[in-house]
């Protein structure tokens, strides 16, 4: 399996994390937890599959800050996302247990809104590495 498969692999399960953050909001009451879960879910999973794409051996983490530095060995623009990675970084694994973060639904916007950047940052780079491959 080639690195351009293996990258579009990571990029439908990340797709999958997003459409659930965005339908869970019509909820009620709003999941707002869950939904910044799968908001940092998506991103993480973006960003190993940007790193799949490059060849990189995608290791166990959560923590988007190191998975953004890895990126950025491969395109220094990734930079651009160090502020949304460190806003979702802790909804990975801190919102899972018992004392949750005490969020609101702005916490809940501003995670949709960062990982929507950072999906379309990633997916912009995919196509342009994509079309130099065909």
């Amino acid at each position: 399996m080639d690195d351009i498969h293996i990258a579009s692999e990571w990029f439908i399960v990340a797709a999958k994390d997003i459409a659930s953050a965005k339908y869970l909001q019509n909820m009620h009451p709003v999941p707002i937890e869950i939904i910044c879960y799968h908001c940092q879910q998506s991103s993480e999973k973006y960003l190993k599959g940007f790193l799949a794409l490059n060849g990189h051996e995608v290791k166990k983490t959560h923590d988007l800050v190191l998975l953004n530095k890895l990126c950025c060995n491969y395109n220094n623009a990734f930079k651009l996302l160090d502020e949304e990675c460190l806003s979702l970084t802790d909804y990975g694994v801190n919102i899972r247990y018992p004392y949750p973060i005490d969020l609101n639904l702005a916490d809940m916007k501003l995670a949709i809104k960062d990982a929507e950047k950072i999906k379309n940052f990633i997916l912009e780079k995919f196509d342009i590495i994509k079309s130099e491959h065909v």
